[in-house]
């Protein structure tokens, strides 16, 4: 990954010989403008609106009289490890078929992109985490290799800039990849999850509150996994950022 100031140096060279379409799309820029962070504002809109209810711990949709007490039926009872969960919204529509570009080589840019939506529609909540550092959920070191990136290291780069805090994708390591599921259930996602990290040997999770970062939680077995290691290693406290709630 580029540093910072050279990757928009080059963006910014780039759009003046290829003027820049949405990255959701297609439309171009003056046939949509305006443009946010890649996305023309119809698309940038559909992105960031999530009227629903959600709970605070697994940013899971709830019916508008739940009883969040303890969190929602779906994660009630539940040992997760993290403390809330701040999503951008459902994995839905829009949202869903932006994530979807991002499962290629070719995808990186609209990741970073729905990161800084991310960072920029969901603030507030990020914020409320007081998280002192950044770490993406890991790729296996296979799946990194034929996808080219880690699009959870790429949303993890924008929220860390934006929350002015350090990024640390080393610390967390993905030791074995995770069987898929046409429709997984918690279950299943807990047990093939179960031991699939390790804390990086650079790392210094003692006494920190650690943002996590995902693309897209459906379980939250992943981020439960994630949030055990990292407690085990000393951490005082764990949040999660996603894209998306499935």
């Amino acid at each position: 990954m580029w540093p910072r100031t050279l990757y928009d140096l080059a963006r910014g060279a780039a759009d003046l010989i290829f003027p820049p379409a949405c990255l959701l799309c297609d439309a171009a820029e003056a046939e949509a403008a305006p443009f946010r962070h890649g996305f023309c504002s119809a698309c940038r809109d559909a992105l960031t609106a999530d009227p629903a209810a959600r709970c605070p711990k697994c940013a899971a949709t709830v019916g508008p009289h739940t009883d969040l007490k303890g969190g929602c039926p779906a994660c009630r009872g539940r040992g997760f490890g993290f403390d809330a969960t701040v999503r951008l919204g459902p994995y839905d529509g829009s949202l869903r078929a932006a994530i979807l570009k991002t499962k290629g080589s070719a995808g990186e840019p609209v990741a970073e992109m729905l990161g800084r939506t991310l960072a920029e529609a969901r603030a507030t909540e990020l914020r409320a985490l007081a998280a002192t550092v950044v770490v993406p959920v890991p790729l296996h070191w296979r799946r990194r290799l034929t996808r080219g990136y880690n699009q959870a290291a790429a949303v993890a780069d924008e929220l860390a800039a934006a929350l002015k805090l350090p990024l640390r994708p080393a610390w967390l390591v993905r030791t074995k990849p995770a069987e898929q599921h046409t429709q997984p259930s918690a279950t299943a996602r807990a047990v093939n999850i179960r031991g699939a990290f390790r804390v990086g040997r650079r790392a210094s999770f003692a006494g920190a509150s650690v943002l996590v970062v995902d693309d897209v939680m459906t379980t939250a077995s992943t981020a439960a996994e994630a949030a055990r290691m990292i407690r085990a290693a000393g951490a005082s406290r764990v949040g999660v950022a996603v894209l998306a709630r499935a």
